[in-house]
Order: C-alpha cells, then structure tokens, then sequence
C-alpha cells in the first residue's frame, strides 16, 4: 500500500480533513487528530488499549504501539507500505469513531 491510499482511506471517513502536525500531514475530525504520517513514513492511528493490543497482536510484524507515554495512550504505527487495505481502513475506523465527539 502507499501513503496515499491511506490518505485515501482516511479522507474517506465523514468530516475527515487533512491538516499538518509538525510538517507531516495528519488526519482529524473537528481538530481532534486520529491518524498521521510520522517523520519516518510510517502511519499512526490512535486507538483504545484494547484495540491496540488487540492489533498489535494478531499482526505484530505490521503493527507496533508508539514506545513510552505515547504508547500508553494508544498510538499505534502500522506499517502502511506492507498492511493491506482492509487493517489500513479498520484500523482508520476504529481511530476515528475514537475521537468522535459523544452524543448527549
């Protein structure tokens, strides 16, 4: 896969927008952040500790938490030139239905 069908994927997301965090591009809704590129190419979603641990291991060469605090809060990389589309777009939804503001 590639950078930009992630982005692809990601934008596909309603209310998704692209912005920039540190010069690399982000994906977020309502200004929450919830996927990215890092400065090493590799993508990043942020999701629950059950459903990173839950990622990390049934596909542990592709997808590893962040290390340190960054991981502890659910930052996850995912290798997005070697993960096929359908971990990409899982992995895209669960980070955005997680920052998605709760109904009332």
């Amino acid at each position: 896969m590639s950078t930009e069908l992630f982005r692809q994927l990601a934008l596909k997301l309603p209310g998704a927008e692209e912005k920039s965090h540190f010069g690399k591009p982000d994906f977020r809704i309502r200004n929450k952040i919830f996927a990215g590129i890092s400065a090493k190419g590799m993508a990043y979603v942020k999701l629950s500790p059950e459903q990173q641990e839950m990622l990390c291991g049934a596909e542990p060469t592709l997808v590893q938490a962040h290390e340190g605090h960054w991981g502890k809060q659910g930052w996850t990389f995912i290798d997005q030139y070697s993960a096929d589309e359908a971990l990409l777009a899982s992995a895209l939804k669960m980070a955005w239905n997680g920052v998605l503001p709760r109904k009332k």
